[in-house]
This record gives structure tokens, sequence and C-alpha cells, in this order.
């Protein structure tokens, strides 16, 4: 056999038996040039020491081999003990998974049959669960709206909440404790009751003694206090409402104990005395009636003043004219005394001289006696002219507004239909009182002229 074929032989043989590790490493060939093997023999001083290498790998192997196995078979054991401990539990488990779901049917079963009897048994009370939730929530609002809770607080507020908002049957306590709740309420109505709570003023809270009339209006210190169900308390008028009113409760509040007295409430809880204190009285339109009413008013006070003054001086005219009828001597500070005087002076004038003497005294007289009263009646008439200019104008500012802003929104238009209003009724309030004003001038103006036509005609009479 030649050298080469020997070489690819040991070639392919050490690399085999390296694959396998049955040769050390000192024994293992390596590739140099493609076609050799070199067999690293530094540890191998010859062919034969390599040969004892190589059994030596062997034997090893052997060895390793049959440990190996030994191993493995042990272990083969303890993987036998753990996968038979496996099955077992696998087998309680699986055991133990159909016995739950036996009994998961089972009770499934028994969860029908007692819905079934539940519905059974329940009968109408499914029908007072739906009527105890929508009472609770009636009630509810009632209460929130109702003045007794300053008294009694938001408790029954919060228990009615809760029952509405349950999903559950009502226990028999919460069926009472919402039928003491309404008769509370109901019993309440009908009483005037005092305590002591919280009232919001605009400097703060403050603990009052408050009067409660049933569930209509509350009073303390001789004013009306406002419930506001919003913000659950009891709040300070900013104005209370006009006297005739107001005045109940000072007449209340001093009256004696056990004395039946009236006190003015509000049937509707608030609603009215919150809009009867936003109603405007007519001091407070005055200003809605602009140029125009200004105007009526100034012009209607001075001629009513005026007036007056005049209605004093005719009336004490009057008495001294009807001192004067009765006395023959002439007294010169009043008109028919001035009158007798012209005659007493000329007793030789003739009747026809004495007639033009009186008539011109009467005639001035009279002027003196009417001055003025035509400044009463001039403006009793322009009175409800100016008004009705008022009005005019008004209506303008309101046509002016719908025409920007459109007719969407009424607040817009308020001011000119404000202005209308306000100035028509100041011209007829201004007016009517001067009419009435102006025929006692003119009638007690009248009156005296009348009596001075009469005693001068009397004195012309007598002349010779």
């Amino acid at each position: 056999m030649s050298r080469s074929i020997i070489v690819r032989n040991m070639k392919k043989f050490v690399a085999a038996t390296a694959l396998l590790g049955l040769l050390p490493l000192s024994a293992v060939a390596q590739e140099t040039e493609p076609g050799q093997m070199v067999i690293d023999v530094k540890q191998a001083s010859s062919v034969d020491d390599l040969l004892e290498k190589v059994k030596e790998g062997f034997r090893v192997q052997s060895e390793e081999d049959v440990r190996r196995e030994a191993d493995f078979e042990r272990r083969r054991g303890e993987q036998a003990d753990l996968l038979a401990d496996a099955k077992a539990r696998e087998a309680r488990a699986e055991a133990r998974s159909q016995a739950l779901e036996m009994e998961y049917q089972e009770k499934e079963v028994k969860i029908a049959e007692l819905e079934e009897a539940l519905a059974q048994r329940m009968g109408n009370l499914g029908e007072l669960f739906g009527v105890t939730r929508q009472i609770s929530g009636d009630t509810r609002g009632l209460v929130e709206a109702s003045i007794t809770t300053s008294q009694f607080g938001r408790d029954r507020i919060e228990f009615l909440e809760k029952l509405g908002a349950s999903k559950e049957l009502p226990s028999i306590e919460e069926l009472r404790g919402l039928w003491y709740e309404m008769q509370r309420e109901m019993t309440e109505q009908g009483k005037v009751t005092t305590y002591t709570t919280d009232v919001y003023t605009p400097t703060g809270i403050e603990q009052r003694e408050v009067t409660r009339a049933g569930v209509f209006s509350v009073i303390s210190d001789g004013e009306y206090l406002l419930w506001d169900p919003n913000k659950q308390q009891l709040q300070q008028l900013s104005r209370q409402p006009p006297a005739r009113f107001l005045d109940t409760v000072t007449d209340y509040s001093g009256g004696a104990a056990g004395s039946l007295t009236g006190l003015a409430v509000d049937p509707s809880s608030g609603s009215l005395l919150a809009v009867l204190i936003e109603t405007r009285t007519l001091i407070e339109r005055l200003p809605d009636g602009g140029a125009v009413g200004y105007t009526v008013i100034t012009l209607g006070l001075i001629a009513f003043a005026l007036g007056l003054v005049k209605m004093v001086w005719l009336f004490l005219v009057s008495r001294k004219v009807n001192a004067q009828k009765n006395n023959s001597n002439p007294d010169t500070s009043n008109p028919l005394g001035r009158i007798l005087a012209v005659a007493k002076d000329n007793p030789e004038a003739d009747r026809e001289q004495l007639e033009l003497m009186l008539d011109e005294v009467v005639l001035r007289e009279s002027g003196k006696l009417e001055s003025l009263v035509w400044l009463v009646r001039i403006v009793s008439v322009v009175a409800p002219l100016m008004g009705l200019l008022g009005t005019v104008t008004g209506m303008i500012r309101t046509f002016q507004s719908i025409t920007l802003f459109g007719a969407g929104d009424p607040r817009m238009m308020a001011g000119g239909i404000s202005e209308a209003l306000v100035t028509t009724m100041l011209g007829l309030v201004t007016a009517i009182p001067l009419v009435l004003l102006h025929a006692a001038l003119a009638n007690n103006t009248k009156k005296i002229v009348d009596t001075l036509d009469e005693q001068s005609a009397g004195l012309i009479a007598q002349q010779e």
C-alpha cells in the first residue's frame, strides 16, 4: 500500500474519531495543505506511542460512556417517578374538574329554581320597587325646595336620594323612613315654628332665630327671608316687599302670646316674594321717562304748589268777604270792603256813575282773584300732551331697537316701551289732580266774584 493511500485513510480515520471524541486533543489531525493531513504528535514520540494514546482515548471514552449510561439509567428512574407523579396530579385535577363541573351544573339548576321561586314570591313587590323609587325622587325634589329643610337639615335629602337610586328592594326600615318624611313634611305645612339656623347675609353667615309659617314664609328681626333651594340656604333679601306686607311682620312679632294676628305669606313658597321685591316702585321708574318725564314732573310740581298757595289765599279772602257782609264798616283788606269803601266815599254820585265805578272795582278785584288760575289750567292741559310726546319718542326708540337688533330679545325693546308708558303715566298723574285743583280754584273764585257782583248790584239799587 503506497504512502498516499495511507495518508488518505489516516485523514478519514482521524476525522471520524475526532468527531466521535475518541482522540485526545494532542492527536487531532490538522489540514495544512490540500490533500495532506498531519497528526499533532507533540505528546507522542512515535507511531506506537500514538497508537497507545488512541487506545487510551478509546478506554477513557468507554469509561465515560459507561458512567453516562449508568447516570442515565439512574435518572430514567427518577424521570419515571416524576412522570408518574405528574400523571397522578393530572388525574386528580381532572377528577376535581369533573366534580366541579357537575357541582356547577347542579347549582345552575338550583339558581334557576330559586330565581323562579323568588319571582313567584315577590309578586307585587316588583311594582313596589318602582313605586318606591318614583315616590322617593318626587319627595326629594319637594323636600329640597321646602323651607322646612332649613330646620331639619339635609340628612333626609341624602336618605331620599339613596333610596331613589337603590337597585334593590327597600327594607321595612327604609319604607318606614320614607313614610315618616312624607308625613312630617305634611304636618309641618300647618305649623308656625320658631328655631335657630344659619342665615346668609351680605356680610356673612349669622345665627338667627327665625319663625317659619308653614312652608310659605320665613321671618326674622322684622323682615322676610328667602329660601334658596339651589344653595339650600336662607338668604337675607336685598330689599323688603312693600310696606303693606312688611307691616304684618311687625304686627305679628309684636303681638302678645296667644293672640291672633295676621301675617302675609307667600303661597308659592318664595317665588312670588322674589318677583315682588324685583318690582320697581313709581319713584324708581321715574328715570325711565327721560327728559320729557322730568319736564312733566317739574311743571306739575310748580303748578300744583302755586295752585295750593292760591287755594289757601282764596280761602282766607272768602272768610274776610263773608265777615265783611255782616259788617257795615268797610275793611279795605278784602275785595268787598274796597267796593263798599268806593260807595261810601262817593255818596253824591248818581246811579250811573256809581255803577261804572263799582264795575271798575269789581273787574280789578276779579283780575286779582283769577290770577295764576290760568297757569294751573294750562299745565293740566299740557301735561297729557307731553306724556303723548314721551310715548311717541319711546316708540321711536323701540322701533330703532327692532331695526338694529331684531325682535328676538324683548329686553332690547324694554327701554323704549318703558319710556312710552312712564311718560304717559306721568302726564295723566300730573293732569288729573291739576284739573281737580283748577276746578276748585275756579269755583272758589266764582263764588267770591259772584258775591262782589251781588253786593255791588245792591249798592247800585240803593242809590237814588
